[in-house]
């Protein structure tokens, strides 16, 4: 059996990831890499190299993982054998908060937009 995805669908996706990140992307990236801890190239590249193994390693036994709070974690990883107190704790917990509120507040804005089109 196929799928199909009509090409107005994959066009919106595309332009909203590429937009989300045109505003949005420079204020993670300087959380990630400045924020949480100092990184330098070194410990970037380790961190990339840890996340890709555990993704590579989710991925080969289908388990579901987020990419960005694999990477994350890596980060915190790699300021914590720094030194613990390299990894700015209180940061890292804002981005624990946003991760769990994510979902549910996504879903109840997505319920929020279906719900006209459920009537229609």
């Amino acid at each position: 059996s196929t799928f199909y995805v009509p090409f107005w669908v994959i066009l919106i996706c595309h332009a909203a990831i590429g937009l989300g990140t045109l505003f949005g992307g420079w204020r993670i990236v300087h959380t990630m890499g400045m924020r949480i801890t100092a990184l330098q190239p070194v410990g970037g590249f380790c961190a990339e190299t840890a996340g890709a193994i555990a993704l590579f390693g989710s991925a080969t036994f289908g388990i579901p993982v987020s990419t960005t709070h694999t990477i994350t974690g890596a980060i915190v990883g790699v300021g914590s054998v720094r030194r613990l107190s390299a990894v700015r704790w209180g940061v890292a917990r804002n981005v624990v908060w946003a991760w769990a509120l994510t979902i549910p507040c996504s879903a109840a804005i997505a319920a929020l937009i279906y719900l006209p089109f459920k009537w229609a």
